[in-house]
């Protein structure tokens, strides 16, 4: 018989990226061929994955799902269907202006998907992900939602109640992972810092990093979105101590002013947050960190963003990325305050910190010239094989050029000295190959 194929189409985060392989590893054992392409391909049924986090995302994701609409009225599909946080927040007003979509599902309706699709849902197959990215790296999502109250984020709304998986679950989720070739797991969760906490009153992300370092196969461990507000500090302790562990955190901070954070309901001043900072550079001296900044947040005044240029430019972290404020539906920060920061100036102060941090990043990047990293390698594109090293993470972060000449391979670990760097890329040669089991 032959199979039907479904395209699913991800936008937005990874988190949503975990989902997307979930279902297409229930589809794919009930005799569906999944493929994952972002424009019209020969498959029978498409199934998109919306973001709804900011403005931006939305667009993208109502822009993507008229694409696919019209290519349903031409007769290129035959099926339409929309999943994810945009649906879930806006079900009934998508339903009325975009008909032509089959039907809409929320986040949590993995089940109500499969029925749709007259496919059975096989549990046993949790452990077993699929995963869509290069089999040497998987992103384990360790839990679902947020119990955090910051005034501008909609995902306590959207995705509910911090729900943490098992340790057990997620160790053998990623002890699959290493039998199908991952030699990387990304660690992600709305909030990483809290894992745990709801299962026992104990945050169990130090215990849950322990026993993913037992895991033979397994050579680099990667932490994403961590919470300064009661992070473990224990984790620090295994990073150093663990050579699996990456020197890497992903750890959003959002302002620095303390009026813009209690503005925001972030449950933390400056000062936890400089202290932070300092234990996290004294017990990990070459940690590269990560952090996500927001501008224009109602009532952030010109001090308030001097304050945080001022931030940037002292700590110099090694990735930063920076988003402008939008309001968002029935939010604190929607239902309590103004608006007032026009789109121009919020663009100004969003293109000022990344200009700070342009100079930063190559600063840092020239430090690194003559210096040999391990590096593993991702992908081929143009002339270069594209690896990132322990300081880097896929598709956010700098990555390492080397000739196509040196003839390596995909998915293995190469010793790599830096002959020249730009902005936010590194160039290299290989030098040992580095051992991989």
């Amino acid at each position: 018989m032959k199979k039907k194929k479904i395209n699913i189409v991800t936008l937005g985060c990874s988190k949503n990226l975990v989902d997307s392989e979930t279902l297409a590893t229930q589809l794919n054992a009930n005799n569906f061929k999944v493929v994952y392409d972002g424009k019209i391909s020969s498959a029978d049924i498409v199934v998109i994955n919306t973001c709804g986090f900011i403005e931006d995302a939305k667009e993208e994701s109502i822009d993507t799902i008229l694409y696919f609409a019209d290519a349903k009225t031409n007769g290129k599909i035959q099926q339409l269907f929309v999943i994810g946080c945009l649906s879930e927040r806006y079900k009934p007003s998508l339903q009325d202006a975009i008909p032509d979509v089959d039907q809409f599902f929320g986040v949590n309706n993995l089940s109500d998907v499969l029925k749709t699709l007259n496919a059975e849902q096989k549990n046993e197959l949790f452990d077993k992900r699929i995963i869509s990215t290069p089999k040497h790296y998987a992103f384990l999502k360790i839990a679902e939602g947020c119990n955090r109250a910051c005034a501008f984020c909609a995902i306590p709304i959207i995705r509910g109640s911090y729900n943490s998986l098992p340790v057990e679950t997620l160790v053998s989720q990623a002890t699959n992972f290493a039998k199908q070739g991952t030699k990387e797991i990304l660690l992600i969760a709305q909030d990483t810092s809290y894992y745990g906490y709801d299962l026992t009153r104990q945050f169990l992300l130090p215990e849950l990093l322990t026993k993913l370092t037992e895991i033979n196969d397994i050579q680099w461990i990667r932490l994403h979105y961590a919470y300064p507000e009661n992070f473990p500090m224990q984790v620090l302790d295994i990073m150093q101590d663990s050579p699996k562990v990456c020197n890497y955190i992903d750890i959003p901070f959002q302002h620095i002013s303390n009026n813009v954070l209690k503005l925001m309901r972030r449950g933390h001043q400056q000062d936890s947050i400089y202290k932070l900072i300092d234990n996290l550079r004294t017990k990990v001296p070459n940690i590269a960190i990560r952090t996500t900044l927001m501008v224009g947040h109602p009532g952030e005044t010109q001090k308030d963003f001097n304050e945080l240029k001022d931030f940037v430019q002292k700590q110099r972290f090694d990735r930063l990325g920076v988003f402008a404020y939008s309001h968002e539906e029935d939010t604190y920060a929607a239902k309590n305050y103004k608006d007032k920061i026009s789109d121009i100036i919020k663009n100004e102060r969003a293109s000022e910190i990344m200009d700070i941090q342009q100079n930063i990043s190559l600063e840092i990047n020239e430090a690194k010239i003559n210096k040999t990293f391990k590096t593993i390698i991702d992908r081929t594109e143009g002339d270069y094989y594209i690896g990132r090293t322990q300081y880097d993470s896929p598709e956010v972060d700098n990555e390492v050029l080397i000739p196509l000449s040196n003839n390596l391979t995909i998915g293995e670990f190469y010793d790599i000295k830096i002959t020249h760097v730009d902005n936010f890329d590194i160039f290299g040669e290989p030098l040992i190959t580095v051992n991989n089991k």
